[in-house]
């Protein structure tokens, strides 16, 4: 018996519009994800994930190659594939017509839940994504991002041994996105197979046991955080900050080493490549010009590995 709760060979999709050259969505992807394990799928807009993610909930077919969930082929066998998995996708999936309450209970009991099992978790998703004051409220009547909580939640229902989560915390305020994290966190540790896509690299970052990059269908780097963050030697995250940004030091650091400038209000964050020698002769001329009021220099960040990949496709 495999030790992999995902196992995707050679898998290919390619959307035909009559109006338009076939686009190639995934390009003979192959990955594997064990049982228990909290995979990260990482990419650019575009580049496939949220259509692997389709592909492994039987939502599409696969033009080349196969996929198997759970032990289940998911074009041969898509009902036992379903009953494997929970799913949240990027499109929103809750009942419109039905209270959030409805939606939860009914949910519960469509996974085969006890009617009191199925309301003990729906008093448990009403908690943990503080949706109290809303539970009577038809979700047509939500905001976006309250209906996401509810379509994010109602995975979180089920005892299924597969999750995929794309961008499952996306519109989510700080506390309630701290809250999943919590939520994924226990799900794994529980035994849970859980595959994440997200634009918070971050969130990747802490989560992840291991991270796979994609990019136009293909497989770019795969490994975990560790690993990956080695592929960027020499690339280190900088962070000075002033009293007041100075004129003229952004355009200092118009130079080839200086791969990434962000400013948070009187604080600049650089990603550098180069050695340790070169970055604090980079400091050092910046304190010459301009007085510092601190500074600090970190390994490079899963962002900057990610950037670098992609950079190398350009």
């Amino acid at each position: 018996m495999s030790t992999n709760a995902i196992e995707v060979n050679s898998l290919t999709k390619i959307y035909r519009e009559r109006s338009s050259k076939p686009v190639r969505a995934l390009d003979g992807l192959s990955l594997q994800v064990a049982k228990g394990e909290l995979m990260g799928l990482l990419g650019p807009n575009g580049a496939g994930k949220s259509t692997l993610i389709k592909i492994l909930s039987t939502l599409t077919e696969p033009t080349s190659g196969t996929a198997r969930v759970n032990g289940f082929d998911v074009a041969g066998n898509p009902l036992e594939t379903r009953r494997s998995i929970a799913v949240v996708l990027q499109t929103s999936s809750a009942d419109l017509f039905l209270s959030v309450w409805d939606n939860f209970v009914s949910y519960g009991l469509f996974q085969g839940l006890s009617l009191a099992k199925a309301r003990r978790k729906a008093a448990e998703a009403v908690d943990t994504f503080d949706l109290s004051e809303y539970v009577k409220t038809k979700c047509q009547d939500l905001s976006g991002g309250y209906k996401r909580r509810v379509q994010t939640a109602k995975a979180f229902l089920a005892d299924t041994p597969v999750l995929f989560l794309d961008e499952a915390s996306t519109g989510m305020d700080a506390v309630i996105r701290r809250r999943v994290v919590d939520l994924i966190r226990s799900q794994t540790r529980a035994g849970r197979t859980i595959l994440l896509t997200t634009q918070v690299l971050s969130e990747a970052e802490e989560l992840c046991d291991r991270v796979a990059i994609i990019d136009r269908g293909r497989l770019k780097a795969l490994g975990d955080v560790p690993a990956l963050k080695r592929m960027a030697r020499d690339v280190y995250d900088v962070t000075v900050t002033f009293d007041e940004i100075p004129a003229g030091l952004r355009d200092f650091l118009q130079r080839d080493e200086v791969i990434r400038v962000e400013q948070h209000g009187s604080t600049l964050g650089l990603s550098v490549r180069a050695g340790e020698a070169k970055i604090l002769e980079l400091l050092s001329e910046v304190a010459r010009r301009w007085p510092i009021v601190h500074f600090e220099v970190t390994g490079a960040s899963l962002e900057d590995v990610f950037v670098g990949i992609l950079s190398q496709e350009e």
